[in-house]
This record gives structure tokens, sequence and C-alpha cells, in this order.
């Protein structure tokens, strides 16, 4: 048998020279002008929001994240659930405060149900989901995981935009109007995928950073924070 570790290595190299080829088509064969800028600003947006506050939370920002944390019983399913509820009812304003800048209607956009956007969707969430994983479960700096994290939705959307638009989160799908199953259900399918993936082969074990994560965001404690030490009494001697 191969074992666990071997299957790892073996799925960790399909995995990463697959990505590599997919990414370097997806640039050089199709008009990714863009979309490139487009990943860009997403992957900008994501660090910035994950490293200002989401230490709250766990910065998922996405329905499917939460929905794939929950699977890992890293957050309980009513905090699951309210996450949902707010970061779909964000999109919800954030698309009515652009509408009122704008002063003009947004049109509906990606099309309608595709089975190629529904893989590509997949694909790329599934690209996005494990460099957040990874991100959060080694156990890097604040900084180093809000930019891994911006790093990994920008490659996700490139390589999901040759066939589709790259939303790679269902709140963002509704709001910029991306209302086809293939941008709601790709996402979710995409994200459970990678986060158990990520749990089931490739955590070395379960004494990951990612547990202090989210302890810490239910004591309230830092991750990095410790018990002060006890102070030894310090006996003076007398004087003689």
């Amino acid at each position: 048998m191969l074992g666990r570790r071997n299957s790892a290595a073996l799925l960790a190299e399909f995995l990463g020279t697959g990505a590599l080829v997919l990414l370097v088509l997806s640039v050089q064969r199709s008009t990714i002008g863009v979309p490139f800028f487009v990943a860009a600003a997403a992957g900008l947006v994501v660090a910035l929001m994950s490293f200002t506050v989401g230490g709250a939370s766990g910065g998922f920002f996405n329905p499917a994240l939460t929905l794939g944390f929950w699977t890992l019983r890293r957050i309980s399913f009513v905090k699951m659930l309210a996450f949902v509820a707010v970061e779909f009812l964000a999109a919800y304003l954030a698309q009515l405060l652009y509408h009122y800048m704008v002063k003009t209607p947004l049109q509906q956009v990606g099309g309608h149900w595709n089975v190629h956007i529904f893989v590509a969707e997949i694909v790329g969430t599934i690209i996005f989901g494990l460099g957040f994983t990874a991100a959060i479960y080694n156990g890097v700096t604040k900084g180093a995981t809000a930019a891994f994290a911006g790093l990994a939705l920008m490659v996700g959307i490139i390589a999901a935009s040759p066939a589709s638009i790259g939303v790679l989160n269902p709140a963002v799908a509704v709001g910029i109007k991306a209302i086809a199953w293939a941008y709601i259900l790709g996402p979710f399918i995409g994200a459970l995928i990678a986060i158990n993936l990520f749990s089931l082969v490739f955590a070395e074990s379960d004494r990951s950073p990612i547990n202090a994560l989210f302890n810490s965001m239910g004591s309230g404690r830092s991750v990095t924070s410790s018990a002060p030490a006890k102070k030894k009494k310090s006996s003076k001697k007398s004087k003689r």
C-alpha cells in the first residue's frame, strides 16, 4: 500500500502541476485582460480585510468557506448560520450602495446555467480553498495568512476565468447579480472538497494552529497569547 504520506505526496505533485498548467493556459491562450484585474482587485481586498478584521472571525468573507470549516467542526452550527446570513446581507447592501453611487441599475451577468461554468467555479474554488486552508493550518503570521488568502483567491479566479467570470463566492454572486446556480453551487462544492481534502490528506496532525485560531475566537484571547508566568517569590535575606 502507498500509505497516507506517499498518497499525499503523489496528490500534491498532481495538484501542483495541474494548477500550474491550467494557469499558464488561462493567461496565455485567453483574453484575460479584464478577469486578471478583477482577480487582482478581489485578492487585494481579501488580503486587506483578512489582515485588518479577519482575526475576529477567521476571515472567511465567503459562505462556501464558512460552511466548509463548519464541516470540520471548527465553528458551531449557530455561528456558521450567523456568518452565512451576514455575508449574504453584506453582499446585498454593497450592491445597493453601488447602485446608489452609479445611479444605474445593475444588469445580470455571467449567463445562465452551464456545465462548463459550474466545473470552472468548482475548480477555481478548490484552488482558492486549498490555499486559504493551508495558510490558516500552517500557522504563519497574520500578515502572511492574509497575503496567502488574497493570492489564493486571485489564482483561483484566473483558473476559472476561461469558462466563467470567476466568482468563487456565493455571496459575491448575489451581490454582482450573477444569479445562476453554477455560481451558487459551484463554490460550495469546491470549498467543501478543498477544505476537507486538505484536512484529510495534507494536514499532518490535529495539533494544527487552526485549533488555536478558532479556540481564540471563542475565548476572546489572541492565538499567540499565553498565560502570564507566575512570579517567583523572592525572599530577602535579613542583614545582621
